[in-house]
């Protein structure tokens, strides 16, 4: 069982639980090679103080750090709540301008019985009505929802452009920053690369590797189209998770992989990987086997998101990410 490349990159993602540099350079003992910062939550500017952090860390551990920048791009997001608000099943929410604010794009395209998924899916909404430029929804799968989490339309193509003007403006500023990686949502087409590759070009960083993010079963069907513009495609599984079944979702990972390792195109998988260790301190097995079967399928890297930002036990999924991921790649031997 021969893997493309035994090298792989493994990724956490920059928040409040590893802003210090004592726990970065703790990741970075453990394996960690790069991180992500998530531009829907804070700008490169406002996270200056966890990129110096970042930059203490890498020096004492000998490492040179990967920094890749997910942008806003077409990804749908709510807007921002006073507090987090708490969805009980069977109750009424709103979504619009008022009570949870959402894109107006939202809010033009949906119609009664219509579902919305909020926060990779956690949530589930359904319309009841539409009056005005508001939307009424009764809540099916309740939880708590937090500012700026993803909203999903099933079913609905809602047109948004390939990058937004704060995404223009963070990509103007990459380079200063050492932005190594552009993370881009839900590519749709070739043309959507092409905007930012142009969008680097114009900024002098045409060195900065672009990772195309597979969201929804249209960049799936464009997958073939996309490779030759990209440098890295992104399984991203909770949005495509979304889009279809989820008994259907690792049919769809096995099948891009697929394409990916008979291109030679370096892939990521990403979302819950270890999302368990947000609160406890040891994995699943069903984690750890998915971790393995992503390296057998040729992952190139992998990305740790809530469980290294927010989670309880950020070193320590860090830990079982990259222990997991060696056990795969002495199997491959």
């Amino acid at each position: 069982m021969k893997r493309l490349t035994t090298n792989i990159t493994y990724y956490g993602t920059l928040g409040p639980s590893c802003q210090t540099e004592e726990t970065l350079y703790a990741l970075f003992r453990q394996g960690m090679t790069g991180v992500r910062l998530n531009l829907s939550h804070s700008g490169l500017e406002q996270s200056q103080p966890w990129l110096e952090e970042l930059q203490k860390a890498a020096e004492r551990a000998g490492v040179a750090p990967q920094l890749l920048i997910d942008l806003q791009g077409p990804e749908l997001r709510i807007g921002t709540l006073p507090e987090p608000a708490l969805l009980v099943d069977g109750a009424s929410v709103l979504l619009g301008q008022t009570e949870i604010p959402v894109p107006q794009s939202v809010v033009s395209s949906v119609v009664p019985g219509q579902e919305i998924l909020l926060d990779d899916g956690s949530l589930l909404l359904r319309v009841t009505s539409c009056v005005a430029d508001t939307i009424i929804c009764a809540v099916e799968r309740g939880g708590v929802l937090r500012s700026r989490k993803s909203i999903a339309v099933p079913g609905v193509e809602l047109h948004q452009p390939t990058l937004t003007d704060q995404d223009r403006y963070q990509l103007s500023h990459a380079k200063e920053y050492g932005v190594t990686g552009v993370m881009l949502p839900f590519v749709r087409n070739a043309q959507d690369l092409l905007t930012l590759r142009e969008t680097l070009q114009r900024a002098d960083s045409e060195h900065i590797q672009i990772f195309a993010k597979i969201e929804n079963l249209k960049g799936v069907d464009a997958l073939p189209d996309l490779l030759p513009y990209a440098d890295h495609i992104v399984i991203a599984r909770g949005d495509l998770g979304n889009s279809m079944p989820l008994w259907e979702l690792p049919s769809v990972q096995k099948q891009i992989a697929k394409t990916c390792r008979n291109a030679g195109m370096p892939f990521m998988v990403v979302t819950q990987l270890l999302h368990s260790m947000q609160k406890s301190a040891v994995p699943t097995r069903a984690e750890v086997s998915d971790i393995f079967n992503a390296v057998l399928d040729g992952a190139s890297s992998l990305m740790l998101t809530g469980e290294t930002a927010a989670g309880d036990f950020p070193v320590e999924a860090m830990h079982y990410l990259v222990k997991t991921a060696e056990g795969a790649l002495q199997f491959c031997q």
